[in-house]
C-alpha cells in the first residue's frame, strides 16, 4: 500500500465549512417553526370493525389522524373500547405542542369505542366546547314490498 495523503485545511476552508453548517442549522430551525392552532374539530368514527379519530382545524383541513388498526390492534380487537382509548391518547400526544386546545367533538357510528374515546378526550387538558352526534339516521326507511299478486 502506498502512502496516505493527509489533506490539511486552511483557515478559509474551515470558515467556509462552519458557514455552511450554520446555514443548514438555520434552515432546520426555520422548518421547526410550527403554527399554534387555537380551535379545531375532532371527528370520532366508531364502526363495528374499527375506530378512526381525525383532528382538523377550524376550516376543516386535516392536521392528524389515527386508527385503532394503525396502532397494531388486529381483528375484533380493533373495535374494543380499549383500542379506542389508546387511539385517543395517541392523537392527544400528537397535538400536545401545536394545538388545537379548544375543540368541538363530532361522534359518528354505533361502535363500542365511541364512549371510551370521549372519556379519553375529557380526561386530557383540552377545552371541549361541544359534543355532537352526527350518526346518519334514515328518515323514511326502505321502500315497502309490492302487494302480492294472486
Amino acid at each position: 500500500m502506498g502512502k496516505k495523503r493527509i489533506v490539511k485545511k486552511s483557515g478559509e476552508d474551515i470558515l467556509k465549512e462552519k458557514k455552511i453548517q450554520e446555514e443548514a442549522v438555520s434552515r432546520q430551525m426555520a422548518k421547526k417553526n410550527v403554527v399554534q392552532i387555537e380551535k379545531g374539530n375532532i371527528y370520532i368514527n366508531s364502526s363495528f370493525n374499527n375506530t378512526m379519530i381525525t383532528i382538523t382545524d377550524a376550516k376543516g383541513n386535516v392536521l392528524s389522524w389515527v386508527t385503532a388498526g394503525g396502532l397494531g390492534f388486529v381483528g375484533p380487537k380493533k373495535a374494543t373500547p380499549f383500542a379506542a382509548s389508546k387511539a385517543a391518547k395517541t392523537i392527544i400526544e400528537k397535538i400536545r405542542k401545536t394545538g388545537p386546545y379548544k375543540v368541538d367533538i363530532f361522534v359518528k357510528g354505533v361502535g363500542k369505542g365511541r364512549i371510551s374515546a370521549l372519556k379519553a378526550f375529557a380526561s386530557s387538558n383540552l377545552d371541549i366546547l361541544s359534543v355532537n352526534d352526527i350518526t346518519p339516521i334514515p328518515h323514511n326507511g326502505p321502500r315497502p314490498k309490492k302487494p302480492r299478486r294472486v
